[in-house]
């Protein structure tokens, strides 16, 4: 789902905003922003994503694990495939603040890019904003693909979304996500998940990210 993705692409900047609020958990209830989050290194979890585009998979999980100013920082990697092809990318946040320090990308048959991690005042505030839109409405048992889970769960009554959440599911708690034209729901725990990313990697050259992104678009099947 698109609010998932691009969570992910911010570095969770406001979780599933896709981050934006993207995966629900105690984040979107201030100041525990990072309660949900359980980096267990070489762990994480699968879902579906369903939306009027069809339906592709994603993967989070924590590949690795180093010192960052003295703080604990997590190498959260996610794997989104679709139509075949895998986009890689994983970003080293430091677990008490949930800062960006790097990020690397990898499109298909493409050398691993180093890519800038700045995030700007404005995208931050509007973050901080949509985080102040949910609310819990207490707990819940839920079914979905990988078990029955005890869940919080969360709506967002300013765009119709809400979410389910278990601290038995690494690294940010997701168990499904429901928005007005779209779904995802957790079908798996991944008790092994190895870095995708190979290969040397690359400095940030956005002319060449952008020919890579446009190929892969032309490689993609017509529908």
């Amino acid at each position: 789902m698109k609010r998932m993705t691009w969570a992910v692409l911010l570095v969770l900047p406001g979780i599933v905003a896709p981050v934006q609020a993207q995966m629900g958990m105690d984040m979107f209830k201030r100041p525990s922003f990072t309660k949900m989050f359980r980096p267990v290194v070489g762990q994480g979890a699968q879902y579906d994503t369903t939306s009027k585009t069809g339906t592709r998979t994603m993967a989070l999980g924590i590949v690795g694990k180093e010192s960052v100013d003295g703080k604990d920082g997590y190498w959260l990697q996610f794997i989104s495939e679709e139509k075949g092809q895998a986009l890689v990318g994983k970003t080293l946040i430091t677990g008490v603040d949930f800062q960006p320090h790097r990020m690397i990308m990898q499109m298909p048959g493409r050398p691993a890019m180093e890519m800038p991690t700045n995030m700007t005042p404005q995208t931050r505030e509007k973050m901080e904003a949509s985080l102040q839109e949910w609310r819990s409405v207490g707990s819940e048992t839920i079914t979905v693909p990988a078990g029955t889970f005890s869940c919080e769960h969360w709506k967002n009554d300013k765009n119709g979304s809400e979410v389910w959440t278990s601290d038995k599911v690494t690294p940010f708690g997701l168990v499904k996500e429901v928005e007005p034209d779209s779904s995802m729901v957790l079908v798996k725990v991944l008790s092994e998940f190895p870095d995708r990313i190979t290969g040397p990697v690359q400095k940030f050259d956005p002319q060449s990210m952008m020919q890579q992104m446009q190929q892969r678009r032309q490689q993609q099947p017509q529908q």
